[in-house]
């Protein structure tokens, strides 16, 4: 019998699939910059640096539960990887545009406006940016503008 784990977060009932997600970047100091403007209005900041060179992490929340998104210094990073990127959730359309533009006003490259994606989903909201050592990153709201209408009957 397959049985999910479960945890309390913040007072929440919180499921999850993936502990955190990590990439490796080539200029610690200007990645914790580019990360540290852009993840903000998506609710994430950085928790824990790990040494002056090494390393950041990020999330909502302190401690070692809180961690979501890891990027660590490497000396040799292979980018772009076809087909792959990063996702991360807005919990608004404002919140899209704000990280996008905090991405190229801090080294990042347009890698597709904010805007709609009704070819996924009708109300996929979304915006992709290339981070400075050329990861793809995609901020996305998934709320719609308005309640949907259902025809009685």
């Amino acid at each position: 019998m397959l049985r999910l784990a479960r945890t309390w977060f913040e007072g929440e009932r919180y499921n999850a699939m993936l502990d955190h997600v990590s990439l490796g970047v080539t200029d610690i100091k200007r990645s914790r910059r580019f990360y540290d403007a852009v993840l903000i209005p998506l609710g994430l900041v950085r928790i824990v640096d790990f040494g002056e060179d090494r390393g950041s992490d990020y999330g909502a929340a302190p401690g070692s539960t809180g961690v979501e998104f890891t990027i660590t210094r490497e000396a040799d990073v292979r980018t772009p990887v076809p087909g792959a990127h990063i996702c991360f959730r807005a919990p608004d359309r404002a919140a899209v545009d704000a990280f996008h533009a905090a991405a190229l006003a801090h080294g990042g490259r347009n890698d597709g406006l904010p805007g709609l994606r009704a070819k996924y989903l009708a109300d996929y909201y979304a915006a992709f940016v290339l981070d400075p050592d050329g990861h793809r990153i995609e901020a996305v709201c998934h709320a719609p503008t308005s309640p949907a209408i259902v025809a009685n009957g």
